[in-house]
């Protein structure tokens, strides 16, 4: 654990502090029965007792009381505090994640051929340009309705976002998920559990009146679905598809993608979520990650598979992987879908557990994203576009789209 916490750039001091603390907790708890014995057998001998011993073993009896309520509260003081720190402690990290921070991740893969624009003959245009001509795209209004970060998804853009998701679900209905319409208010245990009041606190949105959290993946409610459960080992894997509006802060991101739809406060996404075995966990991982390969490979985008470093895991992966798309108007590979390993880290925080025979134990949780819908257009408009202006639409949507081969620009 110190070394995980090393390679995530963590608090190393937080294993010893979780380790003093879980001692007294040990300590308490055996002082605590220790007592309770004492004064059960105390108890057994007041009635027998007579005169001026009754009133010794009384005045003992007295004393004994009190300590045992002092030992009970140390006890559950003691609790507290290492039930606090344990939550503290993000997942323990994969010994393949390369270490380092967000730039230091490995390329594993790269798929797809990136356009030479200069060879067709023009400049390529930026998402909303293009958004903007085809009447897909208006941040305008966005940001006069709700502010800046927020945007309206007209006409074309309307119809293309319906598309993504009927087909992103298609995709994981037919590779054997169960669809899923999840809540966007959770209560504090499916956040915290999750590993979302951590590190990744200042990005969530409270209502503090109610004490609901807005979810910023469906992730959340997807993991908290079996809480305190114990599901039958013969069941698993399960597999759910969940599609849910997603809100973040986007805290600590001041003056980062704040052209059009890349980096927003409020979006719409299709999260796959499963539930495995903890020995078949590196494996489902795997299966999650082609599932998003395939969708990208599905939409003819250029895209690298990356093995993302230790210090941009968050809290509850293990190890994740990044299928990032190419930009051309940025010039770079962006991240578009992630599939990360919890391993038995939320499921243990929600107290969600298999029961194989007589034996009952924490499973594994595992998360990927299959369509997040802004970055996803984004993604299309660059790589698709052509020089008029129009978008050429990939074969795989264009049953969603009623038969559309191109988008084309809307006359003013």
């Amino acid at each position: 654990m110190r070394a995980s916490q090393r390679a995530r750039g963590e608090d190393v001091a937080l294993v010893d502090a979780l380790l003093s603390a879980d001692e007294r907790r040990r300590t308490s708890s055996v002082r605590f029965d220790e007592l309770r014995a004492e004064q059960k057998s105390l108890g057994k001998l007041i009635p027998k007792a007579t005169g001026d011993e009754k009133a010794e073993l009384l005045k003992k009896a007295g004393e004994l009381s009190a300590a045992v309520k002092a030992a009970d509260a140390a006890q559950d003081e003691a609790k507290e505090e290492t039930q606090a720190l344990l939550l503290k402690l993000g997942n323990l990290v994969h010994p393949d994640v390369p270490v380092g921070g967000e730039e230091d991740f490995t390329v594993l893969e790269t798929h797809g051929t990136i356009r030479d624009f200069g060879a067709e003959g023009f400049e390529p245009k930026d998402h909303l340009e293009i958004g903007e001509l085809l009447g897909a795209i208006d941040v305008e209004r966005g940001a006069k309705v709700s502010g800046s970060r927020f945007y309206y998804l007209t006409g074309i853009g309307a119809l293309l976002e319906l598309a993504l998701v009927n087909a992103a679900i298609a995709q994981a209905t037919e590779a054997g998920f169960t669809p899923m319409l999840t809540p966007a208010l959770v209560r504090p245990r499916a956040m915290e559990g999750t590993g979302f009041l951590g590190q990744a606190a200042e990005n969530v949105y409270h209502l503090e009146k109610d004490d609901y959290y807005l979810v910023g993946t469906s992730e959340v409610p997807l993991a908290a679905y079996h809480m305190d459960e114990i599901v039958d080992a013969a069941k698993l894997p399960l597999r759910y598809a969940g599609f849910s509006p997603c809100f973040r802060r986007e805290a600590g991101t001041y003056g980062k993608d704040t052209r059009g739809i890349f980096r927003v406060h409020q979006f719409d996404k299709v999260e796959m979520f499963s539930y495995v075995a903890p020995d078949d966990a590196e494996n489902e991982h795997k299966r999650l990650l082609d599932w998003e390969k395939q969708w990208l490979t599905g939409l003819e985008l250029p895209f690298q598979v990356i093995d993302v470093a230790t210090g941009d895991l968050g809290s509850s992966a293990s190890r994740k992987f990044d299928c990032e798309a190419w930009i051309p108007t940025q010039g770079k590979y962006r991240e578009l879908t992630s599939a990360s390993n919890c391993d038995e880290f939320q499921a243990r925080r929600l107290s969600v557990r298999m029961r194989d025979g007589k034996k009952v134990q924490p499973l594994a949780t595992l998360n990927g994203t299959l369509c997040a819908v802004p970055r996803t257009i984004v993604a299309i408009f660059e790589n698709h576009q052509l020089a008029d202006g129009s978008v050429r639409v990939p074969e795989m949507l264009r049953p969603y789209l009623g038969g559309r081969e191109v988008l084309e620009p809307v006359s003013k």
